[in-house]
């Protein structure tokens, strides 16, 4: 880079010398020109000058010859000199011309006789003459110096100079002397050939030396000086994540399009593929995945957070990594957290911005555009969390929204993106019917969709209660201490609602799973009609085949009927109610068969899935087409809950919460 520079620098000063000299030689050829200019400039002065006294004295006259020749022939005809004009004016012998400026215009010189005087003046003869009128020039005093230019020398040729012929005999030339002058054209060829090739070198050679002072070994501390500076060290950073991904890219860059495709072991019907695993020896060590997400805008995107490494004092105790498709071998960014991150979620509204739930209770904000801190935190105080904070979730829309979070003491707070000093809301879930205290150990927690005031949260207790945020038509903000859905017998792990897609609106049913090895599917209870006693809700439907834990159940976001569940003893299972209720379409077990905790299908068509346990390693896997819902899967997922609930013939049709059953118009 240092040759490359100064070889530019060399030739911008060969060509600044060329442009010098260039305006050198401009300089010298204008100077030649102005010095020839005024060496031309006499000559045409004095031709002006020539041509003014012959317009004086008329044509044909010289002065220096009227001193010394007479005027005319006649005898005893006086000069120049001599002869008295009428008024003041006279013609010097030095070439100065001089007038009175009262002579007109319009005087005439008109003589029929001319005096003579003679040598001795003793006599006056008189000499009768006829002259012609001779006009007097309107003249004007002008000054002016008259040269005498060199006569040039007339050379004369005669015609025998002219017209002599010269005989010339050919010279004979012999073949050596041919010889002898082809060998020195050629020697003085090569010579001139060799002493370039030598000018060459030697400028190459003057060059390398210049370039050879440029360039020196530097020292330790100047390289330990660089090599820590921030700014290598992001351009360090940068480049090499886009160098790891272009080798991550597995398109087939030598494909030949005419031969004919053949079918690959790309997932397919009833078979999932492990895409990839990651995992960092550097930062996910001994670690273990708490909570998975994936980025609402970038596809290839998906963050996990990590409790503490109990190995690494150093370390920080929680991180948060957000892992690129395109990018295998490391984090595309690390966030660190002084408590071990319980809850992580990408914002739907901002895809810079990552939110954290800790052990401690803080909530943190971190910025991709920021270093590894967060960028805002809630207080350790009592205005928000002072316990595990183990669920969050956005609700919103893009101008009006907020973060909704859950700690163990029964706390909801709803927090504003841009101000985490103080909650917006806080919200204290009680139930007097608890024993020895009132608090509800909060879980985990989820909204249904296109909800924001209503939401169900899963305790530690094994009951699912509904709660709302504020005051409405028929219930109070809070707990609903009445509707209790009783079927669990552990801590529920995870709640979760079906989405709103679809012609037909599913949206009422939500899966819960619990440490008592179930998955269950609920109705949630019409908020028109709220209980004013209590009211156990039962479940509509139990899935028993697990052998473990159940850490996380989630549906699928396009397919009506798909789900899937992770459990401890390290099986990823996916159900399709519409071809089976008793057991899962596909059950596998995920990398060492450690135990998974968390769950997360892509947003944007859930053709893959995000799963992640006690193993420190994000497993991404590819269910194929499976993700492809057919239009009969809607009617189908009608007529399965409705076998569920012991009606039949109709979807919903044994009346407990007929009025869920809503067909959208228009979907």
């Amino acid at each position: 880079m240092m040759s490359e520079k100064r070889r530019a620098e060399i030739e911008a000063k060969r060509a600044k010398l060329a442009e010098l000299r260039k305006a050198r030689a401009d300089r010298q050829k204008a100077d030649a020109e102005r010095r020839a200019s005024e060496g031309a400039g006499p000559s045409v002065a004095r031709r002006d000058v020539d041509d003014l006294v012959s317009a004086l004295i008329g044509p044909g006259s010289r002065v220096d010859s009227a001193v010394d020749s007479p005027v005319s022939s006649v005898p005893g005809t006086p000069s120049l000199g001599q002869v008295g004009l009428p008024g003041p004016s006279t013609l010097s012998l030095s070439g100065r011309l001089s007038r009175q400026s009262d002579v007109t215009s319009d005087t005439r010189l008109s003589m029929g006789t001319t005096l003579i005087h003679s040598q001795n003046g003793a006599t006056e003869n008189v000499i009768e003459r006829e002259m012609t009128q001779r006009t007097i020039p309107d003249l004007i005093d002008i000054e002016q110096e008259l040269f005498e230019l060199p006569q040039k020398e007339r050379v004369i040729y005669n015609k025998e100079v002219q017209t002599m012929e010269i005989e010339t005999e050919p010279v004979a030339v012999s073949e050596e002397e041919i010889r002898e002058r082809i060998m020195r054209e050629r020697e003085a060829a090569e010579a001139e050939r060799i002493a370039h090739e030598q000018e060459l070198e030697a400028e190459s050679q003057q060059l390398d030396e210049e370039i050879a002072q440029e360039i020196r070994e530097m020292t330790e501390e100047e390289k330990l000086s660089i090599f820590s500076a921030p700014e290598f060290l992001d351009f360090v950073e940068q480049s090499t994540k886009i160098i790891q991904r272009a080798l991550n890219d597995n398109y087939d860059y030598i494909r030949d399009y005419t031969i004919g495709a053949e079918s690959g072991p790309e997932a397919s019907e009833g078979r999932i593929k492990c895409v990839c695993a990651f995992y960092d020896e550097r930062y996910t060590k001994n670690r273990s995945i708490t909570d998975i997400d994936w980025s609402p805008k970038y596809p290839e995107l998906s963050c996990a957070s990590y409790n503490k490494n109990p190995a690494a004092l150093n370390e920080p105790d929680g991180i948060v990594a957000v892992w690129n498709l395109h990018l295998l071998e490391r984090p595309e960014f690390v966030f660190h957290s002084q408590s071990d991150v319980l809850s992580v979620t990408f914002s739907p509204f901002h895809s810079n911005l990552v939110f954290g739930g800790t052990y401690s209770g803080q909530i943190l904000l971190w910025d991709t555009r920021s270093k590894h801190l967060p960028v805002l935190k809630t207080p350790l105080s009592a205005a928000g969390h002072t316990h595990p904070v183990y669920a969050m979730q956005m609700v919103g829309t893009q101008n009006a929204h907020n973060l909704i979070t859950s700690s163990t003491d029964g706390t909801v707070c709803s927090w504003l993106v841009d101000m985490l000093a103080q909650p917006q809301e806080t919200l204290e879930l009680i139930h007097s019917g608890h024993n020895k205290t009132g608090e509800v150990a909060i879980t985990s927690l989820n909204f249904p969709d296109n909800e924001t005031t209503t939401f169900w949260v899963g305790t530690e207790e094994g009951n699912v209660y509904q709660a709302n945020r504020y005051d409405r038509a028929g219930a109070k903000a809070g707990l609903n201490p009445y509707d209790v859905y009783k079927g669990h017998a552990g801590p529920v792990m995870g709640v979760h609602f079906h989405p709103l897609v679809g012609p037909v609106d599913f949206s009422d049913l939500f899966l819960t799973c619990a440490v008592d090895w179930t998955v269950k599917l609920w109705r949630a209870k019409s908020l028109a009609k709220p209980s004013t006693s209590v009211t156990h809700v039962p479940p509509l439907y139990s899935f028993d085949e697990a052998d473990d834990y159940v850490y996380d159940a989630r549906w699928h976001p396009t397919h009506p009927a798909l789900f899937g569940t992770v459990d401890g003893a390290g099986k990823f299972d996916i159900w399709n109610l519409n071809h089976d209720t008793e057991v899962p379409v596909v059950s596998t077990t995920v990398g060492s068969g450690k135990a998974l905790n968390k769950l997360r299908w892509e947003r944007k068509d859930g053709r893959r899935a995000a799963v992640g346990g006690s193993d420190g390693r994000l497993y991404i896997y590819d269910i194929g087409d499976m993700a492809l819902p057919r239009e009969s899967e809607w009617t189908d997922m009608q007529r399965t809950v409705a076998s569920m609930t012991g009606g039949g013939g109709g979807a919903y049709a044994n009346g407990i919460g007929d009025d869920s059953a809503r067909i959208m118009a228009g979907r």
